[in-house]
């Protein structure tokens, strides 16, 4: 699975979710973030809930789409509860949001389909606004835009409607700091 583009070197392998175009440093760090986190929660692969977790433990921007507090501790709470074996319970079944087989990287990391699709999903995002890298925004938006998929169940366990939340990714992203 990869996206390129003519004209635009690749910035990693071509069987890699980021191939066509790059993460910056901050998604590079929520990536890494999310093996971590898959790592020591004994999953098989990176999934979406693990993209969320680590993106808005790490991105800024990405927290303030929330538009308050209330609805990221919520969100947090979730995932926390999950990564310490209580609560949301994922481990037995790999995160397929109606794709098909894991994603594997030369260095043999194991993606859920659907955390596959939402990085390629945002370096397309980044790659239609002119840039090489896709940010926090263009992954909040991609995360959600499946409503399969692990993070949206998360998103909805706390009452974060996945759509609102969407929405105000791609206005933040597009230049529109909505409020609240």
């Amino acid at each position: 699975m990869h996206f390129r583009t003519p004209g635009i070197p690749d910035h990693a392998p071509p069987n890699h979710p980021w191939a066509g175009a790059g993460p910056g440093a901050t998604l590079a760090a929520v990536v890494t973030g999310a093996r971590r986190r898959a790592v020591r929660d004994g999953d098989r692969h990176v999934d979406t809930a693990h993209l969320l977790h680590s993106l808005v433990e790490s991105d800024p921007g990405a927290r303030r789409a929330f538009g308050g507090g209330p609805r990221l501790a919520r969100v947090l709470g979730y995932l926390v509860q999950r990564s310490i074996g209580y609560g949301l319970r994922w481990q037995a079944a790999q995160e397929d949001a109606g794709h098909s087989g894991a994603v594997r990287t030369p260095g043999g990391e194991g993606w859920s389909p659907a955390a596959a699709a939402a990085l390629e999903c945002a370096a397309r995002s980044a790659l239609v606004r002119g840039e090489l890298h896709a940010d926090g925004l263009d992954l909040l938006a991609a995360l959600v835009a499946d409503p399969r998929s692990r993070a949206v169940e998360v998103l909805e366990r706390a009452g974060v409607p996945a759509e609102w939340l969407g929405a105000r990714a791609a206005d933040r992203s597009a230049g529109r700091d909505p409020q609240g």
